[in-house]
C-alpha cells in the first residue's frame, strides 16, 4: 500500500506564543494544503496559540515530550491526559536531545510509548547512532536495540499507528546528512524489524522518517527513498517557506 509521507516539524525550544501562533498562521496559509501530511511540534508553552492557530487546517500539533503517570507529584513534567484534551494528536518520544541531556533511556521511551498509546496519542519514537557507533559498524544493530526496547508489550494493531523517526545523532542541527543510501539503508532495516516483530501487513503501513538536518534543498529526494516516509525536520520548519517545500516534496 502507498504511504502518505509525513513531514513533521521539531520546533525544540523556539518561538514565544506569539512568535508561534504567527508562524503557525503562516504556515496555515502556505502549507495547508501540502501534498504530505504535516505535524508541527511546539514548546509546551505555546501548544495552545498553536492549536488555535491551526483550527481550519489539515495541519496537526504534537507536543516534544510527555511523561509516563497520569496525574501526580511530578514537578515540571506534562501528562499525557493534559495533552489530549488539548487537542494534540502526535507526542516525540525518546528524542536524542532528551536521552543526552535528561536521562531518557530505552525503558522510559517504552512507559511513554504505551502510556501515549493509552490515551490515544500518536508516538513517534525517536532511534539513532552516535557517529562512534556508526565507525564500529554497529548502526542497523544498535538501531534494532532501540527499536525493540521502544515497542515492548505493544500490539500489531497498536503498532501500526505509530511513526518511527530515524535521526542519526551526528546529523542532528551539524548540517550534516546521512546520504540518500545511508538513510534508506536504516529505516529499511527498521521495516525489516517490524516484519520480525509483527508481519508484513504492519510494517506496510508504519511511518519511517528520516531526521538530520532535513532542509528544502535535499527533502525530495530523501523522501522518494523506497523506505522513507518523510521527514522529521529541525531548524527549517521554523521557517515557513522552506517547511511548506519540505510539505510538498
Amino acid at each position: 500500500m502507498a504511504r502518505t509521507k509525513l513531514a513533521a516539524g521539531n520546533w525544540k525550544m523556539n518561538k514565544t506564543p506569539a512568535e508561534a501562533a504567527a508562524l503557525m498562521k503562516e504556515l496555515a496559509q502556505k502549507a495547508g494544503n501540502a501534498a504530505n501530511d504535516v505535524l508541527v511540534c511546539p514548546p509546551f508553552v505555546c501548544l495552545d496559540a498553536v492549536l488555535e492557530a491551526a483550527k481550519g487546517t489539515k495541519i496537526m500539533v504534537g507536543a516534544q515530550n510527555m511523561y509516563f503517570e497520569d496525574k501526580g507529584a511530578f514537578t515540571g513534567e506534562v501528562a499525557p491526559g493534559m495533552l489530549r484534551e488539548m487537542g494534540v494528536t502526535h507526542v516525540i518520544i525518546g528524542h536524542s536531545e532528551r536521552r543526552e541531556y535528561f536521562g531518557e533511556t530505552d525503558e522510559t521511551v517504552n512507559k511513554k510509548v504505551l502510556k501515549a498509546i493509552e490515551y490515544g496519542l500518536c508516538p513517534v519514537i525517536c532511534c539513532g547512532e552516535t557517529l562512534a557507533q556508526r565507525q564500529d559498524g554497529i548502526t542497523i544493530e544498535w538501531i534494532r536495540m532501540q527499536i525493540k526496547k521502544a515497542m515492548k508489550d505493544v500490539t500489531a494493531d497498536q503498532a501500526k499507528a505509530l511513526v518511527i523517526a530515524y535521526e542519526p545523532i551526528w546529523a542532528i542541527g551539524t548540517g550534516m546528512t546521512a546520504t540518500n543510501e545511508q538513510a534508506n539503508e536504516v529505516c529499511a532495516a527498521i521495516r525489516v524489524l517490524i516484519v520480525e516483530l509483527y508481519g508484513a501487513d504492519v510494517a506496510n503501513e508504519i511511518r519511517i522518517l528520516y531526521g538530520g538536518s532535513v532542509n528544502a534543498g535535499n527533502s525530495k529526494d530523501l523522501f522518494a527513498c523506497s523506505d522513507i516516509d518523510g521527514g522529521l525536520v529541525g531548524g527549517a520548519s521554523l521557517k515557513a517557506d522552506d517547511f511548506t517545500v519540505i510539505a510538498n516534496s
